[in-house]
């Protein structure tokens, strides 16, 4: 029983993680602070994680494994970013950082508690 709150806590921290980090990656490169005026391509990076988060909805083990590494990719943007951009972009690139990280560790750990070998633990 304890398993499966742990479970649903990390489908659910993932799932609001992740659609977190599609409001960020839209707002951020439409209106709060594009890298050119009037909006950036860089927000089509959003669609990217759009599978993803069919999947994790479905609860399915395998995105979550998939995911964890894939989520990766927005960690990296958002430390290079935070390192390298000034003001409001600095900013928002370490809230990306920080759901990018929640996306990760709840996938991790839905990856985890998921796992065949446990028998009788199921999502």
């Amino acid at each position: 029983m304890k398993d499966q709150r742990l479970i649903t806590f990390s489908h659910w921290l993932s799932v609001a993680s992740l659609v977190a980090l599609i409001v960020l990656c839209i707002s951020w490169e439409l209106w709060l602070a594009p890298m050119k005026e009037g909006g950036s391509w860089l927000a089509l990076k959003a669609v990217l994680l759009l599978p993803m988060l069919m999947g994790v909805l479905k609860g399915r083990r395998y995105t979550y494994q998939w995911g964890s590494m894939y989520i990766l990719i927005w960690f990296v943007e958002g430390v290079m970013r935070a390192w390298g951009d000034q003001g409001l972009s600095q900013i928002l690139a370490g809230v990306e950082v920080a759901l990018a990280t929640l996306c990760f560790a709840g996938f991790a750990a839905f990856a985890w508690l998921t796992r065949p070998s446990l028998g009788n633990a199921t999502a």
